[in-house]
């Protein structure tokens, strides 16, 4: 489980015969529109690319990726940080994966509020709302990864910091 749009993509695609990379890029859709009237359009246009990317990716990817054993608590913090990184450099070339991410970027530029730290909040509340559908152990472990993931970007994203022009 994750937390973000990825999250509420997911928990979209676990209770209907929706696929992650649709349901992802519709989810994305309202926060196109907040991208577009409060950041602008060359941000909205790299959002728009890199949330088709990752949707077309996952989807081409699946079956080439099989991980027959990996420590869940590993595979969190692995993967919390790759993403961190990832999100990182699409945030320093004013950028980002849509969804919270334009939420946040947003705040931090408009009100000085860390994008990390904001985004963990948000992806804490959707993790909490997956118990619904997703096992506590389940839950625990995602909450490592997105605590992994957005100290990353609280640590490292700052305003005006290593931005690309």
């Amino acid at each position: 489980m994750t937390g973000g749009t990825a999250g509420l993509a997911l928990l979209l695609s676990y209770s209907s015969d929706l696929r992650f990379g649709l349901a992802f890029a519709l989810v994305n859709l309202p926060f196109f529109a907040l991208a577009l009237l409060r950041i602008g359009w060359r941000f909205t246009a790299k959002t728009v690319a890199a949330v088709t990317m990752l949707s077309l990716a996952t989807e081409a990817l699946r079956p080439l990726l099989v991980v027959e054993r990996i420590h869940p608590v590993y595979a969190a913090l692995a993967g919390g940080l790759l993403i961190g990184i990832g999100l990182l450099i699409l945030f320093r070339h004013r950028g980002s994966l849509g969804g919270f991410n334009v939420l946040v970027l947003y705040l931090q530029e408009r009100f000085g509020w860390r994008a990390g730290w904001v985004q963990l909040a948000l992806d804490g509340a959707i993790l909490l709302g997956s118990l619904a559908v997703v096992p506590p152990a389940t839950v625990a472990i995602s909450l490592i990864g997105a605590l992994a993931l957005n100290a990353t970007l609280a640590i490292n994203h700052r305003p005006g910091r290593y931005m690309a022009v």
